[in-house]
């Protein structure tokens, strides 16, 4: 009972901090806010909108059954889980963050895996896309197209490395059926494919109508963690509370041997990646090395803004969130010792070879071929956003209609 009087004292203190720092600064805490907003907006918007809307498809339409029953063989064995887990590793992987903790939830909420498979899942499905590392961090930040290779090396396998060991997870909790591996059967997967389409029924109107207007609502919740994240981040800034916070992460990146001028950037990123990717680059006065190891840390860590997003998508069911935050500490770990690993192999060493005009063939363009898919995002996004959202208001003003 004390504890639980303690939390709400200290609830509502931290809440009227806030209200009180945002009377106190108002006009940084609007920039914030429209710095936020423009990146919700123009980018997270459009980027994960189309990954939203298909997956929801995918599901009505039987597609994960089908797709689980052939995976079953691979997934569990490798990380205890379902085969339908790689549905969700997947288009988390394509659109990145939270989308794999959508589909996670989703999944267990027609009971397609159990609490504890859900919360294995969960820890490493989720992930930043491939475009926006090599877009937004590497060129867009960074300036040069070939730290993409290292950084999305990075943090895929760091991602790995989390499911691997998180494959012990719950394994006390977990009922012995649970972990019998079926064969590959393509006849099974599309009996299972026919099944799950009839058990859904819902005509394909009303399923593509119900898709995007579960997408927009999750996105309109993602919306608002990325603003008011980007508000606290300022506000913390403004008040002097990220100077404090940066003296003790300070003596932290002593510890592992990197510059102590990188800890306002790395508590940046714990709170928001993008901010947190700016203003590592930013440091001219660091090696190029120890801003990626950082980046990869906090890249991988997921900062606060996604992990609340993950929190608020879990809360609707049985998932834990506290495994979820610790595969974010352990794959920051790994994605950052990766980092150091693949440095000189996949930077130095090429970087050397270019200069004498060889260069391998899994090295070319790779960047800079998404560079371009990742202006188009920036230019339309916000136009896209604009058209999805009236085409969301029409949905619900339909409805709205028809139950009067």
């Amino acid at each position: 009972m004390y504890s639980s009087k303690m939390k709400t004292i200290l609830l509502a203190a931290v809440a009227i901090f806030l209200a009180g720092s945002l009377m106190v600064f108002p006009k940084e805490s609007f920039e914030a806010s429209i710095r936020g907003m423009t990146m919700w907006w123009d980018v997270v918007f459009p980027s994960l909108l189309p990954f939203f809307i298909v997956s929801e498809l995918l599901i009505g339409f039987g597609v994960v059954s089908f797709i689980g029953a052939l995976l079953e063989p691979l997934m569990r064995p490798l990380f205890r889980v379902p085969g339908v887990g790689g549905f969700v590793w997947a288009m988390g992987l394509a659109s990145g963050n939270p989308a794999g903790a959508k589909l996670t939830a989703r999944l267990r909420q027609e009971g397609k895996v159990t609490q504890i498979e859900a919360e294995r899942l969960v820890s490493f499905t989720n992930s930043s896309n491939p475009l926006f590392i090599f877009g937004a961090i590497a060129v867009g930040f960074f300036h040069n197209p070939a730290l993409g290779i290292v950084l999305a090396l990075a943090h895929y396998l760091g991602n790995i490395c989390v499911g691997l060991l998180f494959r012990f997870h719950g394994r006390d909790q977990e009922e012995d059926s649970n972990a019998k591996s079926s064969s590959l059967s393509i006849k099974e997967a599309l009996r299972l494919l026919h099944q799950e389409r009839l058990k859904d029924g819902r005509p394909i109107g009303k399923l593509l109508g119900d898709a995007v207007q579960s997408s927009v609502k999750t996105l309109l919740m993602i919306g608002g963690f990325i603003i008011l994240f980007s508000v606290l981040n300022q506000l913390l800034l403004l008040i002097g509370i990220t100077s404090i916070l940066a003296a003790l992460i300070s003596i932290i990146l002593t510890f592992f041997k990197l510059p102590s001028d990188l800890s306002i950037p790395f508590i940046s990123g714990l709170f928001e990646i993008t901010l947190g990717a700016k203003k590592t680059s930013e440091s001219t006065d660091t090696m190029l090395l120890h801003q990626i190891i950082v980046t990869s840390f906090f890249l991988a860590f997921s900062g606060f803004s996604i992990q609340a997003q993950v929190a608020s998508i879990l809360a609707d069911t049985d998932i834990r969130f506290k495994p979820f935050f610790l595969a974010r500490i352990i794959h920051g770990f790994f994605a950052a010792c990766f980092a150091l690993v693949l440095w000189e192999p996949l930077y130095v060493n090429q970087q050397s070879t270019q200069e004498w005009g060889v260069i391998p063939v899994f090295l070319i363009d790779q960047s800079e071929r998404i560079h371009p898919i990742w202006q188009l995002v920036v230019e339309y996004g916000s136009i896209f956003t604009l058209i999805t959202l009236i085409i969301y208001i029409l949905l619900k003003a339909n409805r709205a209609i028809k139950h009067i």
